[in-house]
């Protein structure tokens, strides 16, 4: 029963393992489609505003230019074709400049936020004696000794799936289940 619940747990944060794999190769997919623009796009964005007005270089014009050479062919007079030279300007880059910077600062939160998240789940696995600490940080109901009583009894998958039972039951039967599971755990022990 225990080792479904370790490979619950593991399943879990592999999946949250999975998703920053999923921003990093975006990121890189990004800027291979760029040309190696996308990964500092953002900064110098941000960079911009802060330059002096003659040496301003707009990187967003340089990733999307608004305005381009086109060529059209016309019929003339004659009924000849005659080709007319002249500048165009190109909306859809104007809008694309916008979502891109957007895009740009949602991958970088995200990628951010998920290798904090790593982080934090590889500390959870290698330090078993902050477990307790956890459990009744988020459950502030529950004694500390039940809580280490309770961690040193179960393994990592249980105490994952304990966790997560608390953030989705009521704190007051939460309480009471834990309690009496550590109870049953104790008396299962001693005999």
């Amino acid at each position: 029963m225990a080792e479904r619940h370790n490979m619950y747990a593991i399943r879990y944060w592999a999946c949250e393992f999975i998703c920053l794999v999923n921003i990093i190769l975006q990121l890189y997919l990004m800027n291979k489609f760029f040309d190696g623009e996308f990964l500092s796009y953002g900064l110098r964005v941000m960079n911009f505003s802060e330059q002096a007005q003659e040496d301003r270089v707009d990187p967003m014009v340089y990733v999307f230019p608004r305005v381009t050479k086109c060529i059209f062919h016309k019929y003339g007079a004659s009924g000849s074709i005659q080709k007319h030279d002249s500048l165009c300007i190109l909306p859809l880059n104007i809008v694309n400049e916008k979502t891109y910077i957007f895009i740009w600062f949602w991958f970088m939160i995200l990628a951010t936020m998920l290798t904090f998240l790593i982080l934090y789940r590889i500390i959870i696995i290698a330090c078993p004696r902050i477990r307790p600490r956890i459990l009744n940080a988020k459950h502030r109901s529950i004694p500390i000794e039940v809580c280490r009583s309770l961690c040193r009894k179960v393994d990592l998958g249980d105490w994952w799936i304990l966790l997560m039972l608390g953030t989705n039951m009521d704190p007051i039967i939460y309480r009471e289940v834990i309690s009496e599971l550590a109870k049953k755990i104790e008396t299962t022990n001693s005999h």
